[in-house]
């Protein structure tokens, strides 16, 4: 990543980025990114473990401006707990991405109340309510911006993995009404839509699933989230 020519494109000095999800695969990219661009960032996932590993990496050229916090996105308390450590150690927050998503291949007649229920709180309400409350720091920011992956299952049809596509259209409409809502206080909301990516999140599925999904790309193959 050359820093210099990055710099002169998107200068984030001293602003504060939340990136969920942000300890491995487009998270960590994400995070690399927003720190050679001078941003603060922090880093949550819900590993303990995985959040230290990606700290320690992340902080080789960055002393002082990375933190990681262990936290699932379907725990509310947890969620608010994001916010409120983010703003003890940064004394602000300019930037939330909602990376953060768990996947599950489940067909139709096999989806249980629980699974839905989780899948539903980790992948639409975790995310609504991490920048509900973070709202008050982004209205306070110059520099507002609130940024939501989904995917192209919101778009197309996805008949094996039907919560994850319904949790990223649900984004997609959350992303609108944000923007919306948020736009007289100065606060840009956008949603960035990835092709399928070679992630952990990917690699946990079936062989058969990852290569059919490789094959329906232009180039017959998935994205590398560091290039």
């Amino acid at each position: 990543m050359n820093v210099e020519k990055l710099r002169k494109l998107f200068d984030l000095t001293g602003r504060t980025a939340i990136i969920t999800g942000g300890t491995r695969g487009i998270g960590f990219a994400l995070a690399r990114g927003y720190l050679a661009a001078g941003a603060n960032v922090v880093v949550t996932g819900r590993s303990e473990d995985r959040c230290r590993a990606a700290q320690s990496q992340l902080e080789v050229h960055t002393s002082g401006r990375v933190a990681a916090i262990a936290a699932h996105m379907g725990e509310f308390d947890r969620v608010k707990h994001i916010v409120q450590q983010t703003f003890s150690t940064f004394s602000g927050i300019d930037i939330v991405v909602n990376n953060a998503a768990t996947s599950l291949l489940q067909q139709f007649g096999e989806i249980t109340p629980r699974r839905g229920t989780n899948r539903c709180r980790s992948n639409v309400t975790g995310p609504l309510f991490l920048v509900q409350e973070a709202l008050p720091h982004l209205t306070a920011s110059e520099h507002a911006a609130v940024l939501n992956l989904i995917s192209p299952a919101a778009f197309m049809f996805a008949g094996q993995m039907p919560l994850y596509a319904a949790g990223k259209s649900a984004m997609l409409a959350l992303t609108r009404s944000m923007a919306a809502a948020f736009a007289p206080n100065g606060i840009r909301v956008n949603a960035l839509t990835p092709g399928p990516v070679d992630t952990q999140m990917m690699r946990n599925n079936p062989p058969d699933f990852i290569e059919a999904t490789a094959n329906q790309t232009l180039l017959g193959r998935l994205a590398a989230p560091t290039r």
